[in-house]
């Protein structure tokens, strides 16, 4: 009898861990979905805009920086998680707006999207 309840709690011990691990692995990830490095906003021409990824299809864009007149534009580079919010930007692609983003440091795989930084609103700004 006591041969076979070795086996038994060794399978015990294995599946008690691989649950602890999967708790870990899923509290990591609602902490870097909810928790951000940074917030702020930053001010552009959106140059493209595409929704894009083999099996999690997620909303990729370009926006460029315009620092001084007849310098070369820096590219800032964002993701969005919200089909809301990708149309209202989509509608202003190539305008001069204002997108605030939340940084996201530290997600696995480009699941969660191909940067880790996640605009969530839009703002026009006016010439």
């Amino acid at each position: 009898m006591t041969t076979s309840a070795a086996p038994q709690r060794a399978a015990k011990l294995v599946l008690g861990l691989a649950v602890v691990i999967a708790l870990i692995f899923a509290l990591y990830l609602w902490v870097a979905l909810h928790w951000s490095y940074s917030e702020g906003e930053r001010a552009g021409f959106v140059q493209k805009l595409s929704k894009k990824g083999w099996l999690c299809k997620t909303w990729e864009g370009e926006l460029a920086l315009v620092s001084l007149p007849g310098a070369a534009p820096e590219k800032f580079e964002f993701t969005i998680r919200d089909d809301a919010v990708a149309e209202r930007i989509n509608k202003q692609v190539g305008t001069r707006v204002a997108l605030t983003y939340a940084q996201h440091k530290g997600l696995p795989g480009s699941c969660f999207g191909d940067t880790e930084y996640f605009v969530t609103d839009i703002k026009a700004i006016q010439p």
